[in-house]
């Protein structure tokens, strides 16, 4: 058995997943023909307003695809699951530059000797930003 997703319930999917592209790095899945034509038939007609919106792993990886998806509900408690995404460089580096994309910090958290940040991104849903291993 493998992860083949991880799906994130959010408000607005093009955005979100644009985040979370940028802080990955990773690529917002293409739209061909076949796609926006299914989209169309849905009623869709700009990748902008899909409601589900999937990014690609790096190609070399055997990561699991990120998809955002629409729900009506907004986010009411705490995450039961969340992401623990792993500085390239310096910690605060990271931190900043995931603030610039729309992130928010929610605190700082220290525990046998670690030190890692706990962060919004824009539509609230809790990550944290681990130092990296070098």
């Amino acid at each position: 058995m493998r992860i083949d997703a991880i799906v994130f319930d959010c408000a607005d999917a093009a955005p979100l997943a644009r985040f979370w592209a940028a802080a990955l790095g990773w690529n917002v899945a293409p739209y061909d023909e076949a796609e926006l034509e299914r989209l169309a038939s849905k009623g869709i007609y700009a990748p902008e307003d899909d409601p589900s919106v999937m990014l690609e792993p790096p190609e070399d990886s055997e990561l699991p695809a990120l998809f955002f998806t629409e729900v009506p509900e907004g986010k009411v408690v705490k995450n039961r699951v969340h992401l623990d995404v792993v500085a390239d460089g310096s910690l605060e580096h990271e931190v900043e530059r995931l603030e610039e994309l729309g992130a928010s910090v929610h605190n700082w958290a220290e525990e046998d000797g670690g030190v890692w940040c706990v962060m919004h991104d824009p539509e609230g849903n809790e990550f944290c930003v681990m130092p990296s291993e070098s």
